[in-house]
């Protein structure tokens, strides 16, 4: 028996208790179910328009670049003169995602591959599950259809995010999260990204690129 377990059957015993009781595991099945709201920030509670504007403002602030297009079937467009722009090349790597496997790739000249990245490759797409207005965050959901790897082996990022995936407040993304997936079927790993990667040495000299991609390029589809 482990030091944890034996202090915990003590615990039992002092109590004359053990833990399978019915009243109990309800009490305790209740206040997961119903757990009371922690305080949220005044500054994501916004009309579509506004977190939209909020959004883009935080994630510009902390060194995204931020560009907004019609209709989903103008992304391939974007993102193809993004890459020029750049000078980047005209390839990327992209997940299983439905969604952006949809999107008219074909009327550009983009190579696009799919699966994970090995590290090789220079430019990733991938879509996002949400984007937190209050601090220009994007919300990236782990599996196949957008591979964890994507976002932080090449070194430039661009993320497709739909102006109605734009929440509030980091709270929201966790509710829309449960509601997507259900219990027992949540995604391993749910990533919050805010801007490039970037981090300080000891003498707090900023490196860029250092934990994942250098840019980060973010294409908001106001309708869809």
């Amino acid at each position: 028996m482990s030091a944890r377990a034996e202090i915990l059957a003590n615990i039992h015993r002092a109590l004359g208790v053990s833990g399978q009781e019915l009243p109990r595991r309800r009490g305790v099945e209740d206040r997961l179910e119903h757990a009371p709201k922690g305080l949220i920030p005044e500054r994501g509670q916004r009309d579509p328009d506004g977190l939209r504007a909020l959004f883009r403002a935080e994630a510009e602030r902390v060194g995204a670049s931020v560009t907004e297009v019609a209709t989903s079937k103008d992304v391939p467009r974007e993102i193809a003169d993004h890459l020029r722009r750049h000078n980047l090349p005209a390839e990327l790597r992209m997940g299983e995602d439905a969604w952006l496997k949809a999107l008219p790739w074909h009327t550009t000249n983009l190579d696009v591959s799919t699966g994970p990245s090995a590290g090789q490759d220079l430019v990733s797409v991938a879509h996002a599950f949400a984007g937190v207005a209050e601090s220009g965050t994007l919300a990236m959901v782990s599996g196949k259809d957008n591979p964890t790897t994507l976002n932080f082996l090449p070194d430039a990022h661009i993320v497709v995010l739909r102006a109605q995936d734009i929440l509030g407040d980091y709270e929201r993304v966790w509710q829309r999260l449960r509601t997507a997936f259900g219990k027992g079927l949540m995604p391993r790993c749910l990533n919050f990204i805010t801007g490039p990667s970037r981090t300080r040495d000891i003498a707090q000299k900023l490196l860029v690129g250092v934990h994942g991609p250098r840019k980060l390029h973010i294409v908001i589809v106001r309708e869809d």
